[in-house]
This record gives C-alpha cells, structure tokens and sequence, in this order.
C-alpha cells in the first residue's frame, strides 16, 4: 500500500495538491474533520458520540479519531492506499498512526510537508478572504491558526524525520512545479517496492503452471514451498534432514493428501529468499500462505525486508473442472501423491476450502482481491492474469 501524509500550514495548497494524489495514485482520502462529519450525518453510534461531545463544546479524543480512522481504512480495501490531509496533528497521534497500520500490516511511507512562510501563508490567505466570503479569513484569525499549526507540528515533523520518511517542497512555487516536486517523491519511494503475487487457487487451478510463467516474463521470483522443501531434501540440508526425521518419526506421511509442514520449517526457507532478492522485481507466492497464521506471518516477512506492493489474486475453476484437470494429471509425470482416485482428489479439495478460504477472505479485506476466471487454455488464463499484474506494475511507476 501507498500511504503518505500531507501537511503544509493553512494556504499553502494542500487540498489542490490532495485531490491530485487522490485521482493519480487511487488513495481514499483521510481527513478527521471529513469523517467525524460523515459519522454525524449518518448517525452512527460513534457520529451521536460526537454530535454530543462537539455540542457541549468538548474536543474529540483521539479514541475516537483512531476508531473512524481504522473503520476507513477497513472498509475501503479497493485503494491502493490512504492520503492523511493534517493526520496525525500531535506528537501523540504520530505514536497512535505507527500503532495502527503496524496492527494493520501496513507503514505509512512518506510524509509531505508543503512549506510556505508565513507571510505568504497570510498573503494568500487574505486574498481568498476578497472572494471566500469565509469570516475566518481576517488577519487575526489567520496568524492564530498559523500559530497554533506550527506549534503542535513540530514535534510531529521532527518524529517522521527521525524515521526517515520526512519530505519538504518548496509551496511558493506554482502548483504546477509543486505537484512535479510531490510526484518526484511518491516515485521514489514506490521504487523501493517489490510487486509482490500471492497466487491463490484450489489445486488443480493452475497456479504453479501460470505462475512460473508470469515469474519469467515479469521478473518476478517464483516461490512454491514444496519446490523449496523437496530441494532441501535433495541437499541433505538440516532442514532436509529435520524434514526426513518427520517422516522417519511418523509425524509426516510421504503421501499424506494435503500434507502440511510446521511452520518453524517452512518459514525460515521462505525468509532466506527474501533476504536475498538480488535484481528480481518482487516474488509470486504458491502454496503459502495455506492458513491465517502463515499470512500474519507472511505479511510480517514482507513488512520486516522490503517495502511491498501486495497483489492477491485467486483463480476461480468449478470443482467438477478441478477433478476432471486432477484425474488427468494423475497419467502424467507431474501426478501428485493426491491425484491417485476421486476420493484423495476430493479430500484435498475440501482441506483447501476448510483451511485457505478464510485466508483469502482476510487477504481480501486488507489488500483485495482480484478474482480470475482459470477456465480455458493455459494461454488464455495466462493473459488475463498477466493483464492484471500489469495494472499492479504501473502503480509502482
């Protein structure tokens, strides 16, 4: 996800700048003030809350502020991230935000501040007052709210530029050459990403087939956990020999439909690769993760070593059609243990539903998920999936 905040003092050109960011990079929009309001006018339990509170003349806590702010971010799964205009306010809300899309497997990526002096600030603000017909826009009122914006960010923009992702253009420029400046950022730090594929599928929807093409064509590594454990057994590693002593012990059958091995073995496999990334663009994962607890451990790998754009795709075949695919891979050289009869064939399919189908539904509210129609030639799925990463790639552009 793509997830900055913008700042600059009152005129200096961020809701121009906000709309912009808005419609190029598909961001839902964050502003506190917007959403308290729309929790008012559809009174909700958290809008009378604050009706209530903001008629008695009390300020809003940040208990709430952080409760609409997770409500956005959860329910709008379509954006490729979030644009905070004036979040987090206080050095508290700064510590609130990192909480929240830690929680969220996300990071905020950049912070933007806009800076004018502020004699431009009045200047411009002054100006708006001959046609605004806004009654705070009078002098005394401006350099109030100028005082009070730079008192209170501050310690705010000095808490994102020790972690680095603190940025500063020049407002005094015109909006063009600012929004040129805004954009040389964002591109920056999407250029840190990998496009990262988690292909999901029944068995017997093609995933392996079209994943190590789309790895090939787009640069992409591709990383299947059986390729990765049956190599380690080949070496004699000590995973492959840990993995051997399962078997040996009877904890892991050779032939178990659906086999499924501890996560203390897959993981460090899965981690060692992306430590090593070397020039490729991002990775396509098969076969993992297989249960809700590997996809928290997955997104916590990609957040830990990499800076991720996350792409969820599932490709969608009828159960009959998966059978009819897995009887007739059973005559060829890539059979698997499972394909043996239409009862092995069918165990698996209902292990994948009772274990991955909630792992798609919670990677579908986080992320989204894009579904494929897996139904004819290898080719033709090919091109439809291909059709979507390509979207996914230009957003990293």
């Amino acid at each position: 996800m793509l997830n900055i905040a913008l700042f600059g003092p009152p005129g200096a050109g961020k809701g121009t700048q906000s709309e912009f960011l808005v419609k190029k990079y598909n961001l839902f929009y964050i502003s506190t003030g917007d959403l308290l309001r729309k929790e008012i006018t559809e009174d909700s339990d958290i809008g009378r809350e604050v009706k209530e509170i903001i008629s008695s003349g009390g300020l809003v806590s940040d208990e709430i502020i952080v409760q609409i702010i997770e409500k956005s971010i959860t329910d709008n799964p379509g954006y490729n991230g979030f644009l905070f205009d004036g979040f987090p306010r206080t050095y508290i809300q700064a510590y609130i935000l990192e909480g929240l899309m830690l929680k969220l497997n996300t990071q905020l990526n950049s912070l933007i501040s806009i800076s004018v002096p502020e004699e431009e600030s009045v200047k411009r603000l002054l100006n708006r007052g001959k046609t605004s017909g806004r009654s705070d826009d009078n002098e005394v009122v401006i350099r109030t709210r100028l005082r009070e914006y730079y008192e209170k960010t501050i310690p705010v923009l000095q808490f994102y530029k020790e972690k680095g992702i603190y940025f500063e253009v020049d407002g005094r420029k015109n909006i063009d050459e600012v929004k040129s400046d805004i954009t040389r950022i964002v591109k920056h730090e999407l250029s840190k990403s990998l496009f990262n594929i988690v292909l999901f599928g029944y068995p017997g929807s093609g995933r392996a087939t079209q994943g190590r093409a789309l790895a090939k064509e787009f640069n992409l590594e591709f990383i299947s956990t059986g390729e990765l454990l049956a190599k380690e057994v080949e070496e004699n590693t000590i995973i492959g020999k840990k993995i051997l002593g399962l078997y040996e012990r009877g904890q892991l059958a050779r032939n178990e439909v659906g086999q499924m091995f501890p996560d203390d073995i897959v993981v460090p496999l899965i981690e060692r690769k992306l430590m090593n990334v070397g020039d490729v663009k991002g990775f396509i994962f098969k076969g993992f993760p297989r249960t809700l607890v590997q996809s928290y451990i997955l997104d916590g790998l990609i957040r830990k070593h990499t800076t991720s754009y996350i792409k969820v795709i599932e490709l969608e075949v009828p159960v009959l059609e998966l059978i009819r695919r897995l009887e007739k891979r059973n005559d060829t050289d890539s059979s698997m243990p499972y394909d043996a009869n239409i009862s092995s064939i069918i165990q698996r399919l209902q292990e994948h539903e009772s274990r991955t189908v909630s792992v798609i539904e919670k990677y579908s509210q986080l992320h989204g998920c894009t579904k494929i129609n897996g139904v004819g030639a290898i080719d033709d799925v090919y091109e439809r999936i291909a059709e979507e990463i390509e979207f996914g790639l230009q957003k990293l552009k």
